[in-house]
Parts: C-alpha cells; structure tokens; sequence
C-alpha cells in the first residue's frame, strides 16, 4: 500500500515535470530570436520556431518521409488558414515559408528586399562562389559570363549533335541490357552529356567516379547539417572535397595548357570560364570557376536526368498521351530534309505537344521543393512582417500543385497547358527572377531529344510499378525505376 500511496504522489509531480518541461523547450527559440524584435514580433507570421535546434525539421523530414510530403505544409494551413505566410525554424535558422504564387512572386523579384539566403551547410557543399553564394552584383556579372556559353542559341545548336549521339547510343545499350535501374543510367547519360559540354571528357572511369560523388554530395544537401561520420552532410562535405580537388587538377592542367600554346580540338565551357573577362577586363579565380563548375554540373544533370524518368513512366501510364506525343515526334523526323544527320534547334522548338509533357512532368514532380531568400530589412508582406536577417524559402510544391491554379492538381494532364501562359509566380520549376536557372534551356533540350528518340523506337517496362515513391532529396521510386528498355515493332 505505501508504494501504490507512493505512485500515486510522483505520478503527478513526473506529468507536471514533463509539460513544464515541454513548456520550456517550445519556448528557447521564441526567447533567441522572436524577444529581441521590439514591437516587430507582435506581427510576425503564424506559426511557431519548434524545438531548441532542431526547430521544425523533424516535421520536414517526417513529412517528406511517408507518401504524404504535403502534409507538412497542409497542417500550418489547417492551423493557420491559406495566408500563404508562415514562420517556421527550417535549416537552422528562424525562417518564414511562402506558399502562394503572389509572395513567392514577390520574394524571387524583388531584389531590393530579398537576397539569397541559402543555408550555410548547403553553401559549404554546393560553394560560397557560385550562384547561390554571391552577391547581387556578383551574380549579374558571373551570369554575364557564362549565360551564352550555355543557353545561348549558338552554343545550344552546337551541343545537339553530341546529345543526340550519346542517347541514341545509350538507348540501344539499354535495349540490351535486360533489368536495368533507369534512373541510375539516365543520370549517367545525362552526365556524361554536360560533363563533355564543360570538359570534353568522355572517360567512362572519370565520370562515373565524379558521378557517384554528386550522389553523396545531393543527399547532403537538404539533410540536417550534422558533420558526424553516418550522417549524409558529414558524407557531402567530403564528396565536396573529393570533386573540388578533381576540378582543381583539372583547371591547373588546362590553364598550363593555355600558357604552352597547347589547343584542343574542341573549345568547351572550361575554356569559355578561363577566358571570360567583365568590363573591367577581370577574369575569373579558379575557386569560382570551381564553384560554377559544380553547381552547372551537379544541376545539370540531377534535374535533367529525374525529369526524363518521370517524363517516361508517365506517357508509358498514359497511352493516349503517349500516343499523341509519338505522333508529333514522327512528324518532326519524317520532315527532315534529305541528307541531315540530327535534329536542328528549330525542331526542338517546334515540339509543341513535347514541350507541354515537359511543363507537366516539371510542375507535378517539382524537382526543386524551394528557393531560400533573406530579408535584407524588415519586409511588410500580407499583413505580417518578416524580420531583417530572418530566411525566406518559396514553397514551390504547393504552388505547383494548388488545386486553384492547376485543377485536379496531381493528375498529369498536359492538355492543361494548351493555349495557358501561366501567370508570373504559378509555375517556379527554374525559379523565377533575376536568379532563375542559368541552365533551364539546356536542360530542356537535353530532355527533349531524349523523349523524342525514345517516342520513335523505345518503350519502358517497370519491374515495380506499385513501387513507393521517397521524396528526398528529389522525388523518385525506391528501386530507382527498375525496368526493362524495349524496342517497340512499330
């Protein structure tokens, strides 16, 4: 009996413990950073900071862990209501979420509020001097620089030959592989495509050594930034080092090479970033030809590889689609005139009902889930203000798939874009503003000779279809898409 009297007086006291403790913990972060705002945090956004550190990555990762990643979003809505604005702890840092076509709008464009505010463990892998670390200024001129080499009209038509080689080539090797994981080998593709783009190299043991590097180095990016061997950002950071040094190498060899007068055959883009010089004749350090490298290297082909995945699986479910689809590709090829070897840059853009299969893959799979900005002063947006210093991250996923917008939102339907220019703000899959993506026509290019070849003479035949989908950190199925390339007979 003295021990049940016992219980019975402790029990309590441990409850009691237990939510002042609770208590305790929810409010660290809203006494770090919400108390030193003055008058401010009495407009600041719904929503709360979460636990001390971790703030509100464990719902993230929850989320985004099961087949619902949505949910995530949906219950500061649910909460909330649809503002759009949302406070939040996200990477590390007290931030505010946006989830409207209207704030994401505002916060992508507006450069006199916002600047990039990644978090600094995805600086210290992707680099301090690429895209996303420099300033303003710094980007203008670096896009400058690199803008036409990539995505200008010249050098685009220049880069299709050599793309529509290597998937014609790596289609037929498919065909005759068996059981083969298609989003491991289309990535291949795709990388072996803008590697020879940047470096002129095609040796198989290089890229597929640099290749599994960016695999190591992508997982870290959107994990929790916890530098302890097991974890995925202790492994990205020394990804990081192991493809910075290869990049070092290699610019050491070709600016020698440069110093000897010695010429390749093939100027690519490395030459393009040696040789580049601004206005004030100021050419490039080798840190951020390195940094740019690995950003163009690394987007380059995660992007352009999942969407050709995706783009497959969904016009194989869909055999109208498909159907259309393959019928606009016929028609391109059989009016090529006598003689020409490739497509030409105005057939890739005559790809009407091609190019909307590619709009609706990119809006329903939203490669990029956010961009991250900071207020660079205290920003008045939808009532609310948003604190100088804190981060800004445009939910891109809830845009794309706001049933208001884009009606039935996860079916894919690529009728959808007939006839539609989308307001500015409603479809981010390259971002939006003076920071969009520098490689968005080379990475539609690249998926739209795919298609159009594997459209002519290929299938996909999934071994897992039912196979559950993971949502980190890019949507893809578990086993990688398992499936066999066949030849159709017609």
């Amino acid at each position: 009996m003295l021990e049940m009297g016992s219980v019975l007086v402790w029990f309590p006291l441990i409850v009691f413990g237990f939510f002042v403790l609770k208590w305790l913990l929810e409010r660290v972060n809203v006494w770090m950073y919400e108390s030193k705002l003055g008058e401010i945090k009495h407009y600041l956004p719904p929503g709360d900071l979460g636990w001390p550190f971790i703030g509100n990555m464990w719902s993230f990762l929850r989320a985004f862990k099961t087949s619902d990643p949505d949910s995530f979003v949906r219950t500061y809505i649910t909460r909330y209501g649809r503002n759009g604005v949302y406070r939040a702890h996200m990477f590390g840092n007290p931030s505010v979420i946006v989830t409207t076509p209207e704030t994401c709008r505002r916060v992508l464009t507006d450069d006199d509020s916002f600047q990039t505010g990644w978090p600094k463990s995805t600086m210290e892998l992707i680099g301090r001097k690429s895209f996303i670390g420099i300033s303003y200024e710094e980007h203008k001129r670096l896009r400058r620089l690199t803008s036409a080499p990539v995505n200008g009209p010249e050098a685009l038509s220049a880069y299709i030959p050599y793309i529509e080689e290597a998937v014609i080539t790596a289609l037929e090797k498919w065909s005759k592989m068996g059981e083969i994981e298609f989003l491991s080998h289309v990535r291949k593709l795709t990388f072996r495509i803008i590697m020879y783009i940047f470096l002129s190299t095609e040796s198989e043991n290089v890229m597929d050594a640099l290749e599994k590097e960016y695999t190591n180095l992508n997982y870290g990016v959107r994990s929790m930034a916890i530098n302890l061997p097991g974890f995925a950002y202790h492994k990205a950071l020394k990804a990081r080092k192991k493809l910075v040094a290869a990049f070092q190498s290699i610019v050491t060899n070709r600016r020698n090479q440069k110093k000897e007068n010695i010429s390749s055959n093939k100027e690519d883009m490395l030459d393009n970033l040696i040789e580049a010089k601004d206005e004030n004749e100021r050419t490039l350090e080798d840190e951020e030809i390195i940094d740019v490298m690995l950003m163009y290297l690394n987007a380059g082909h995660e992007s352009s590889g999942h969407t050709i995945m995706w783009a497959t699986i969904f016009l194989q479910e869909h055999p109208e689609i498909l159907q259309k689809a393959k019928e606009e590709q016929e028609w391109i090829a059989k009016k090529k005139v006598p003689g020409q070897k490739c497509l030409t840059l105005k057939e890739t853009r005559e790809m009407e009902y091609l190019s909307q299969v590619i709009d609706e893959t990119l809006r329903v799979i939203t490669f990029s889930l956010t961009a991250f900005r900071e207020a660079k002063s205290d920003v008045h947006m939808n009532g609310y203000i948003i604190p100088k210093g804190w981060k800004v991250l445009t939910w891109f996923r809830d845009v794309h798939l706001d049933p208001e917008i884009y009606p039935d939102p996860k079916k894919f339907d690529p009728s959808r874009w007939e006839g539609y220019t989308p307001k500015a703000g409603t479809f981010l899959p390259f971002g939006l503003g003076s920071r969009l993506c520098p490689g968005n026509d080379l990475a539609k290019l690249e998926i739209s000779i795919f298609l159009h070849h594997f459209l002519l003479k290929y299938r996909v035949e999934r071994s897992n279809p039912a196979c559950p989908v993971m949502f980190l950190p890019h949507t893809r199925p578990k086993d990688n898409c398992l499936a066999r390339i066949t030849k159709t007979t017609s």
